[in-house]
């Protein structure tokens, strides 16, 4: 990333509605997402992938809901991470490995996507860092996130949408369960 590059983060709103659109691509990120898998049952997902997804989530971001960050580079649109409370993510609820640990309430990092020319450069820590003091200025007290320990040096893209459990160590997560070999839960607590 060069040092004349100019990098800002905010909030997904109805006015960046376009940028986020143009980031996701027709594929609405990855197999037609649109950052909606965490929101849905796995059969309301396969119902709704592509076009009804896309609805889905410009219907959250009209109704004044800012579901995530959405990072720019020059003023291009090159990254994006959702954060909202836990309990606007149902499927975590259903989840065995990703149930809640306690009662505490926390906001949860779900999903990350970095358009691909961008990968590798240190954003997803960028998008993380911002996304704590996102959830400070909203009153929250607790980020966790799910990231994936990988198996291999390298991971695609598309396995790696809910972080790298290096990036949350970097930036002082820790370790609250661990319910899966690769998939721990990792909490941040705002002093």
């Amino acid at each position: 990333m060069s040092k004349d590059a100019q990098f800002t983060i905010y909030p997904l709103t109805a006015d960046r509605w376009d940028d986020f659109e143009r980031l996701f691509g027709e594929n609405g990120a990855c197999g037609g997402c649109w950052c909606m898998w965490w929101r849905q049952t796995g059969s309301q997902f396969e119902h709704m992938k592509y076009e009804q997804n896309k609805q889905a989530m410009h219907s959250l971001v009209e109704s004044n809901r800012r579901p995530g960050l959405i990072a720019y580079m020059n003023g291009d649109p090159v990254g994006w991470c959702a954060v909202e409370p836990r309990e606007n993510y149902p499927r975590l609820s259903r989840s065995r490995t990703l149930k809640k640990v306690d009662d505490v309430p926390v906001w949860s990092v779900v999903c990350f996507y970095i358009h691909k020319a961008w990968r590798k450069q240190g954003l997803m820590t960028r998008l993380l860092r911002q996304a704590i003091g996102y959830v400070h200025e909203q009153g929250g007290q607790v980020v966790e996130g799910y990231p994936i320990i990988p198996k291999k040096d390298s991971v695609p893209g598309m396995y790696a949408f809910t972080g790298l459990v290096s990036a949350f160590r970097e930036l002082g997560f820790v370790e609250v369960a661990r319910r899966s070999e690769y998939r721990p839960i990792m909490r941040y607590t705002i002093s």
